[in-house]
Protein backbone atom coordinates (compact mmCIF):
# COMPACT_ATOMS: atom_id res chain seq x y z
CA UNK A 1 0.00 0.00 0.00
CA UNK A 2 1.20 3.59 -0.50
CA UNK A 3 3.04 4.95 2.52
CA UNK A 4 0.82 7.23 4.71
CA UNK A 5 1.72 10.90 4.31
CA UNK A 6 0.96 14.31 5.78
CA UNK A 7 -0.38 16.81 3.23
CA UNK A 8 -0.10 20.40 4.45
CA UNK A 9 -1.57 23.61 3.05
CA UNK A 10 -2.30 27.11 4.31
CA UNK A 11 -5.74 26.40 5.78
CA UNK A 12 -5.76 22.62 6.16
CA UNK A 13 -3.55 19.70 7.14
CA UNK A 14 -4.39 16.13 6.17
CA UNK A 15 -3.02 13.67 8.72
CA UNK A 16 -3.00 9.87 8.40
CA UNK A 17 -6.18 8.75 10.15
CA UNK A 18 -5.56 7.09 13.52
CA UNK A 19 -7.47 5.99 16.62
CA UNK A 20 -6.28 9.13 18.40
CA UNK A 21 -8.60 11.15 16.12
CA UNK A 22 -11.78 9.39 17.28
CA UNK A 23 -12.88 11.80 20.01
CA UNK A 24 -12.23 14.83 17.82
CA UNK A 25 -14.19 13.29 14.93
CA UNK A 26 -17.11 12.61 17.29
CA UNK A 27 -17.18 16.29 18.23
CA UNK A 28 -16.85 17.47 14.62
CA UNK A 29 -19.69 15.28 13.39
CA UNK A 30 -22.00 16.37 16.21
CA UNK A 31 -21.91 20.13 15.50
CA UNK A 32 -24.92 20.15 13.16
CA UNK A 33 -25.94 17.05 11.19
CA UNK A 34 -28.57 18.70 9.01
CA UNK A 35 -26.25 18.81 5.96
CA UNK A 36 -25.52 15.05 5.97
CA UNK A 37 -28.64 13.88 4.14
CA UNK A 38 -26.59 12.13 1.45
CA UNK A 39 -23.35 11.76 3.37
CA UNK A 40 -22.35 8.75 5.53
CA UNK A 41 -20.99 10.46 8.63
CA UNK A 42 -20.56 8.53 11.91
CA UNK A 43 -22.60 9.67 14.90
CA UNK A 44 -21.44 8.99 18.44
CA UNK A 45 -18.40 7.28 19.91
CA UNK A 46 -19.22 3.68 18.97
CA UNK A 47 -20.08 4.52 15.36
CA UNK A 48 -16.94 6.62 15.02
CA UNK A 49 -14.79 3.84 16.43
CA UNK A 50 -16.21 1.48 13.82
CA UNK A 51 -15.72 4.11 11.13
CA UNK A 52 -12.04 4.58 11.99
CA UNK A 53 -11.38 0.87 12.46
CA UNK A 54 -12.99 0.06 9.11
CA UNK A 55 -10.92 2.75 7.40
CA UNK A 56 -7.71 1.43 8.97
CA UNK A 57 -8.60 -2.12 7.95
CA UNK A 58 -9.08 -0.95 4.37
CA UNK A 59 -5.71 0.77 4.58
CA UNK A 60 -4.03 -2.38 5.92
CA UNK A 61 -5.56 -4.34 3.04
CA UNK A 62 -4.15 -1.84 0.53
CA UNK A 63 -7.59 -0.56 -0.53
CA UNK A 64 -7.52 2.95 0.92
CA UNK A 65 -5.42 5.74 2.41
CA UNK A 66 -7.60 7.65 4.93
CA UNK A 67 -6.95 11.07 6.47
CA UNK A 68 -8.17 13.21 9.33
CA UNK A 69 -8.89 16.73 8.06
CA UNK A 70 -7.34 19.26 10.45
CA UNK A 71 -7.84 23.04 10.40
CA UNK A 72 -4.35 24.51 10.22
CA UNK A 73 -5.18 27.67 12.19
CA UNK A 74 -5.92 25.90 15.48
CA UNK A 75 -5.22 22.19 14.95
CA UNK A 76 -8.88 21.20 15.34
CA UNK A 77 -10.04 18.06 13.53
CA UNK A 78 -12.93 19.05 11.26
CA UNK A 79 -13.63 15.90 9.25
CA UNK A 80 -12.18 13.12 7.18
CA UNK A 81 -11.40 12.14 3.60
CA UNK A 82 -9.48 9.39 1.84
CA UNK A 83 -7.99 7.88 -1.27
CA UNK A 84 -9.79 4.66 -2.11
CA UNK A 85 -10.19 2.19 -4.98
CA UNK A 86 -6.41 2.15 -5.39
CA UNK A 87 -5.69 0.38 -8.69
CA UNK A 88 -2.43 -0.98 -10.06
CA UNK A 89 -1.77 -1.65 -13.74
CA UNK A 90 1.72 -3.15 -13.54
CA UNK A 91 2.40 -6.78 -14.35
CA UNK A 92 0.73 -9.08 -16.89
CA UNK A 93 -2.56 -8.11 -18.46
CA UNK A 94 -5.54 -9.84 -16.85
CA UNK A 95 -8.96 -10.32 -18.39
CA UNK A 96 -11.60 -9.36 -17.61
CA UNK A 97 -10.14 -6.18 -16.09
CA UNK A 98 -10.58 -5.82 -12.32
CA UNK A 99 -8.95 -3.84 -9.51
CA UNK A 100 -5.72 -5.55 -8.56
CA UNK A 101 -3.08 -5.26 -5.90
CA UNK A 102 0.46 -4.14 -6.57
CA UNK A 103 3.17 -6.28 -8.09
CA UNK A 104 6.22 -6.42 -5.82
CA UNK A 105 6.70 -4.88 -2.40
CA UNK A 106 3.30 -3.51 -1.23
CA UNK A 107 5.00 -1.10 1.17
CA UNK A 108 6.53 0.82 -1.75
CA UNK A 109 3.57 0.43 -4.13
CA UNK A 110 2.43 3.39 -6.19
CA UNK A 111 -1.07 3.21 -7.72
CA UNK A 112 -1.87 4.01 -11.35
CA UNK A 113 -5.41 5.20 -10.58
CA UNK A 114 -7.38 6.12 -7.49
CA UNK A 115 -10.61 7.63 -6.22
CA UNK A 116 -11.10 10.46 -3.73
CA UNK A 117 -14.13 10.03 -1.52
CA UNK A 118 -15.62 9.39 1.93
CA UNK A 119 -15.27 13.13 2.47
CA UNK A 120 -17.16 15.03 5.15
CA UNK A 121 -16.63 18.21 7.13
CA UNK A 122 -18.04 19.61 10.34
CA UNK A 123 -20.80 22.18 9.94
CA UNK A 124 -18.58 25.14 10.84
CA UNK A 125 -15.82 24.02 8.44
CA UNK A 126 -18.12 23.84 5.43
CA UNK A 127 -17.87 26.76 3.04
CA UNK A 128 -14.57 27.98 4.52
CA UNK A 129 -12.29 26.87 1.68
CA UNK A 130 -10.91 23.90 3.61
CA UNK A 131 -12.45 21.34 1.26
CA UNK A 132 -11.09 23.09 -1.82
CA UNK A 133 -7.53 23.19 -0.53
CA UNK A 134 -7.76 19.62 0.77
CA UNK A 135 -8.76 18.44 -2.71
CA UNK A 136 -5.89 20.44 -4.23
CA UNK A 137 -3.43 18.75 -1.87
CA UNK A 138 -4.80 15.28 -2.61
CA UNK A 139 -4.96 15.76 -6.36
CA UNK A 140 -1.45 17.20 -6.40
CA UNK A 141 -0.18 14.19 -4.46
CA UNK A 142 -1.99 11.73 -6.73
CA UNK A 143 -0.87 13.24 -10.02
CA UNK A 144 2.53 14.67 -9.14
CA UNK A 145 3.90 12.31 -6.48
CA UNK A 146 2.28 9.03 -7.45
CA UNK A 147 1.92 9.89 -11.14
CA UNK A 148 -1.55 8.38 -11.50
CA UNK A 149 -3.34 8.41 -14.83
CA UNK A 150 -6.78 9.24 -13.41
CA UNK A 151 -8.55 10.28 -10.23
CA UNK A 152 -12.22 9.41 -9.86
CA UNK A 153 -14.97 10.92 -7.70
CA UNK A 154 -18.63 10.08 -7.25
CA UNK A 155 -21.77 11.45 -5.60
CA UNK A 156 -25.41 10.57 -5.07
CA UNK A 157 -27.01 11.79 -8.30
CA UNK A 158 -29.59 13.74 -6.25
CA UNK A 159 -26.90 15.68 -4.41
CA UNK A 160 -26.81 18.73 -6.65
CA UNK A 161 -24.55 20.78 -4.37
CA UNK A 162 -21.97 18.03 -3.99
CA UNK A 163 -21.94 17.42 -7.72
CA UNK A 164 -21.43 21.13 -8.36
CA UNK A 165 -18.51 21.11 -5.91
CA UNK A 166 -16.91 18.18 -7.74
CA UNK A 167 -17.37 19.91 -11.09
CA UNK A 168 -15.70 23.05 -9.72
CA UNK A 169 -12.60 20.91 -9.15
CA UNK A 170 -12.35 20.44 -12.90
CA UNK A 171 -13.74 16.89 -12.88
CA UNK A 172 -15.61 15.67 -15.95
CA UNK A 173 -18.95 13.88 -15.63
CA UNK A 174 -18.61 10.39 -17.09
CA UNK A 175 -22.23 9.50 -16.60
CA UNK A 176 -24.86 8.45 -14.08
CA UNK A 177 -25.34 4.81 -13.14
CA UNK A 178 -29.11 4.70 -12.85
CA UNK A 179 -30.73 2.77 -9.99
CA UNK A 180 -27.19 2.02 -8.84
CA UNK A 181 -27.46 1.41 -5.09
CA UNK A 182 -29.41 2.30 -1.96
CA UNK A 183 -28.95 5.76 -0.53
CA UNK A 184 -28.75 6.67 3.13
CA UNK A 185 -32.49 7.38 3.09
CA UNK A 186 -33.22 3.84 1.90
CA UNK A 187 -34.24 4.95 -1.58
CA UNK A 188 -32.60 3.34 -4.60
CA UNK A 189 -30.40 6.07 -6.04
CA UNK A 190 -28.35 6.84 -9.09
CA UNK A 191 -24.63 7.58 -8.75
CA UNK A 192 -22.86 10.30 -10.72
CA UNK A 193 -19.29 9.36 -11.67
CA UNK A 194 -16.59 11.94 -12.39
CA UNK A 195 -12.90 11.86 -13.22
CA UNK A 196 -9.83 13.99 -13.85
CA UNK A 197 -7.18 12.58 -16.20
CA UNK A 198 -3.47 13.29 -15.98
CA UNK A 199 -3.63 15.33 -19.18
CA UNK A 200 -6.41 17.47 -17.67
CA UNK A 201 -4.63 18.04 -14.38
CA UNK A 202 -2.53 21.14 -15.31
CA UNK A 203 -5.68 23.08 -16.24
CA UNK A 204 -7.58 21.85 -13.18
CA UNK A 205 -4.62 22.65 -10.91
CA UNK A 206 -4.33 26.23 -12.19
CA UNK A 207 -8.03 26.81 -11.52
CA UNK A 208 -7.87 25.26 -8.05
CA UNK A 209 -4.80 27.27 -7.08
CA UNK A 210 -6.58 30.49 -8.09
CA UNK A 211 -9.59 29.53 -5.98
CA UNK A 212 -7.44 28.73 -2.95
CA UNK A 213 -5.62 32.05 -3.24
CA UNK A 214 -8.90 33.95 -3.64
CA UNK A 215 -10.38 32.40 -0.51
CA UNK A 216 -13.83 30.90 0.06
CA UNK A 217 -16.86 31.98 -1.93
CA UNK A 218 -19.85 32.81 0.30
CA UNK A 219 -22.56 30.14 0.13
CA UNK A 220 -26.06 31.56 0.15
CA UNK A 221 -28.98 29.95 1.97
CA UNK A 222 -27.29 26.65 2.78
CA UNK A 223 -23.95 24.97 3.27
CA UNK A 224 -22.62 22.65 0.58
CA UNK A 225 -23.05 18.94 1.07
CA UNK A 226 -19.61 17.33 0.98
CA UNK A 227 -20.79 13.91 -0.07
CA UNK A 228 -18.86 11.39 -2.14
Amino acid sequence: MPVPVFLCGRTVRLEPLAERHIDALVAAAAEDRSSYAFTPVPHGVEATERYVNDALAAQAAGRALPFATVRAADGVVVGSTRFLELDYWQGPVIWPPAPRGPVGDPLTAIPDATEIGATWLSARAQGTGINTEAKLLMLRHAFETWGVRRVSMRADARNVRSRAAIERLGAVLEGVHRMHTRGLDGMVRGTAFYSILDEEWPTARASLERRVLAGPTPVLNSRPLISA
